[in-house]
């Protein structure tokens, strides 16, 4: 019986269409095929292949294949295929998150150069006539005959062109094309490192991931055993407990199973560490150690994804959208600080990765290890309800004591210090001293770039703000612009007030580039280096300066959340934190959460060598929930006091939430038609689903949209998605507004 395959079309439209398959044409699910569609030629990729009996009219056949194999799996199909039910988003746009643009766009390919290979030496008269009459030639020969093949641009380039083709065309030598491979990694050496012997609690922990490996497969033969599917593990160790070297030892025994590994982080900036520890410790591997993140060239994901895909990458390392690696036979995938918010995609499809990893890690058989010091409250829910196994490392790896710390009132400090605002403590800045006297290392954090908060009139008390968010412009004195952090709007310093013209116009609060000015002032003999979002714009800069401050010829390193998590350098000793209440305050339930988080995360950069850590946090809020038991270093006590809140008020774990938001250059659409939804949302509306209220969001305006957000909660996720795309299916929008559906939403501003 003839098969069909079906396929889903490129393009913004969910085009899903049958068609059949030649005989001549291999095609399998995952396949980038060219269709005939309206006359014209479209491309697509196969989702599933059948036999051709449901049908009783004749299907269009397969014009030809894009590529002879597969490009993703069908383990990838059916993860994509349960994103769009669960978050609710179309399969073609889930799609492009599978397939990077450099790997669809037919236009990239491999690059490839030449390279000379020598045939056969000419008798000696030849090489005597040559060396007089064509010494070019006769140096090509030599060299070739010592060396081996030599790319030609290592020859001489276009110079040498016409002496290469006389060689060939007289048989000496033949040019042949060579692959080459655009290495992200290219011109660093990483030194071998040996397996560190593992303490009581990483022992235990290694054995829990072993034994998780063995049981998702047959041990007879290696293979999956299709009965099994390993619970995932959340690896709760304090700061510097050395949940690394438990990475590492359980991916060499999945790697001695014959399996693939899969390493997420949260952040770009910890992927240069997490690869140097990898391709240190499988310095035999270098080469199966793969890279993906986006600040890669198109070239150099174009080579690591089909890299990945062929399995000559055993080991791959990236961010969030790694989640996606087209790995062939994945044995253990790892979220390192699993916690972190920046694994949920700010942009359509909105997935969380953490998610999208246990997801995949139960399609595939295989163990996932949710690794954090501050595991999200999600996962330590379900690990306390047994959904998850809980392994923990509740003592640092060295032996060493988690940091002291201590918290500066800055109420008090302030009152001290008449005038502006203090942004180095006393506390702080004598810490400081005395450590870089010392010779030991300083890591500040400050979450907020730029050099002032923003641009205020003290008589008029107007501000200045972005034309298309309502957002204050920050102040950037590098650039001498107001920029907002929001959509980049950029504007000139204005001399006078806009309003009011009073030229007494003033700086608000401070950012990084304003603290690195003050510290210049303060320590002018240290050597200072920012590490935000600004000066990370050039490529490789951050592996740039963090190497430099690994390797000592920096003494005080400043940044923003970059800094804050996963990187370990022992010479660190004080950790201050200039502003914890930047978070605290935010309009989100989580605000606690996240603060805790990112005290508890700084806190641990500090110690985790031979001598003893300490951390200043300054805060206006000291009795705070999240700053008291960070002092302790408690996470069970702040888990248990903020289980009590989200309980009363049913937010999650006790529930999913989710948030539909509406946009529209006109404000009072973008709330008429959310509330046009409300009604239609509230009709028939399952049990166990609470609907809330249309409200203008926390941020009214932002990219010059006007935004209405409805909150909607349940603890059936799945029936929540399918009513909300059932009314929005069912509802005819204006072109104006668009609607953003987000699933487990993190960003409530």
């Amino acid at each position: 019986m003839p098969t069909a395959a079906k396929v889903l079309i490129d393009g913004p439209s969910e085009l899903i269409f049958d068609y059949s398959v030649p005989k001549e044409v291999t095609a399998l699910p995952g396949c980038r095929v060219r269709v005939p569609l309206r006359n014209k030629s479209a491309t697509g990729t196969i989702l599933s292949v059948a036999e051709n009996g449901t049908v009783d009219f004749e299907l269009k056949p397969i014009n030809s294949l894009i590529d002879p194999e597969p490009l993703i799996t069908e383990k990838l199909i059916q993860l994509a295929q349960w994103m769009a039910t669960y978050y609710g988003t179309p399969l073609e746009q889930i799609m492009r998150s599978l397939l990077p643009g450099a790997v669809r766009q037919e236009t990239h390919s491999a690059k490839t150069r030449q390279v000379a290979e020598l045939v056969q030496i000419p008798d000696e008269e030849t090489l005597e006539k040559l060396s007089r009459r064509a010494s070019r030639q006769h140096a090509i020969l030599q060299l070739l005959k010592d060396s081996g093949p030599i790319p030609i641009t290592e020859l001489g380039g276009a110079s040498v062109r016409p002496s290469v083709k006389s060689l060939q065309e007289a048989g000496y030598i033949t040019v042949r094309n060579e692959e080459v491979r655009r290495d992200p990694d290219a011109g660093d050496e990483f030194l071998e490192s040996k397996p560190h012997k593992l303490n009581e609690g990483q022992g235990a922990a290694y054995k829990a991931i072993c034994h998780a490996i063995d049981a998702s497969l047959d041990r007879k033969t290696g293979t999956e055993d299709p009965a099994s599917s390993p619970k995932p593990i959340l690896l709760h160790g304090v700061t510097g407990s050395g949940k690394t070297e438990v990475y590492l030892q359980a991916a060499q025994h999945c790697l001695d199973r014959g399996k693939s590994v899969l390493v997420l982080v949260p952040e770009i900036a910890l992927t240069p560490q997490t690869v140097q520890h990898f391709k240190s410790r499988f310095s035999a591997l270098q080469d199966q150690v793969a890279v993906l993140h986006s600040h890669l060239s198109q070239g150099e994901r174009f080579d690591e994804w089909h890299r990945i895909r062929k399995g000559e990458a055993k080991v791959v390392v990236g961010a969030r959208s790694a989640i996606f690696a087209p790995l062939p036979r994945p044995g253990l995938i790892i979220v390192d600080e699993e916690h972190e918010n920046t694994y949920k995609q700010e942009n359509p499809p909105k997935y969380q990765g953490r998610d999208l990893a246990v997801v995949r890690a139960h399609l595939e058989r295989c163990p996932v290890i949710l690794g954090s010091a501050t595991p999200s409250l999600e996962s330590f829910q379900n690990a306390q309800s047994g959904k998850y196994d809980l392994v923990g490392l509740p003592e640092r790896a060295d032996g060493q004591s988690l940091p002291l710390i201590r918290i500066v009132d800055m109420r008090t400090e302030t009152r001290k210090h008449k005038g502006g605002p203090t942004i180095l403590s006393d506390r702080l800045r004598m810490d400081m001293e005395k450590k870089l006297e010392e010779g030991q290392q300083v890591i500040l954090f400050l979450n907020r770039r730029g050099f002032a908060r923003s641009l205020q009139c003290p008589s008029c008390g107007h501000v200045c703000e972005c034309q298309h968010c309502t957002v204050p412009l920050t102040y950037h004195r590098t650039e001498e612009r107001l920029i907002c952090h929001l959509c980049g709007y950029q504007s000139i310093v204005p001399r006078a007030c806009p309003k009011c013209q009073d030229r007494s116009i003033l700086l608000q609060g401070y950012g990084t580039q304003k603290v690195e000015e003050v510290l210049r002032k303060v320590f002018p003999r240290s050597r200072l280096a920012r590490l935000d979002a600004d000066t990370a714009r050039k490529k490789n800069a951050v592996r740039d300066i963090l190497r430099d401050f690994r390797a000592c010829r920096i003494d005080i390193l400043l940044g923003t959340q970059m800094i804050a998590k996963g990187l370990d350098f022992p010479n660190v000793t004080l950790a201050g934190i200039l502003n914890a209440d930047l978070s605290l305050h935010a309009p989100d339930f989580r605000a606690g959460e996240r603060t805790f988080q990112l005290l508890t995360q700084v806190a641990g950069r500090s110690g985790r060598g031979e001598m003893e850590g300490e951390v200043v946090i300054q805060t206006f809020t000291p009795h705070s929930p999240s700053v008291q038991f960070a002092r302790h270093h408690d996470y069970e006590g702040f888990a248990d006091q903020e289980f009590d809140f989200r309980r009363q008020f049913d937010f999650p774990p006790f529930s999913h939430a989710a948030l539909l938001t509406s946009k529209c250059s006109h404000e009072r659409l973008a709330e008429f038609t959310l509330q046009n939804l409300h009604q239609r949302l509230s009709k028939d509306l399952p049990s166990g689903i609470e609907l809330g209220v249309p409200n203008p969001a926390p941020t009214p305006k932002a990219h010059g949209l006007f935004r209405f957000q409805l909150l909607l909660k349940s603890t059936n996720p799945r029936t929540l998605s399918r009513h909300v795309q059932k009314v929005l299916a069912a509802t005819t929008l204006p072109e104006e507004v668009t609607i953003v559906f987000d699933m487990d939403a993190y960003d409530f501003g």
